[in-house]
């Protein structure tokens, strides 16, 4: 009986557990909450671009489960998922 397939397996539960972009971290975002928070919870952002002291970064993926966040002056404004679970 070969293991490769079941390491295989391991590690691809591995990676989803990793996963921190999900229900359970967008219920903890909160207005008000600084960027560096934000990413203390959800890790680096996907990709985030403004002006003027706005921000919009996005976490995880648009096609599957995102978290989107808005910022002024580096504080949640407003906050949407998709997909999470």
């Amino acid at each position: 009986m070969s293991l490769r397939p079941l390491a295989v397996l391991a590690c691809c539960l591995l990676l989803a557990a990793c996963n921190k972009v999900n229900q359970e971290n967008y219920s903890r975002l909160k207005a008000g909450m600084s960027k560096a928070e934000v990413e203390r919870l959800l890790g680096a952002p996907a990709e985030c671009g403004g002006a003027l002291g706005f921000s919009s970064c996005t976490w995880g993926d648009e096609n599957a489960a995102y978290i989107s966040i808005q910022f002024a002056d580096d504080k949640v404004l407003l906050f949407s998922g998709q997909g999470l679970k």
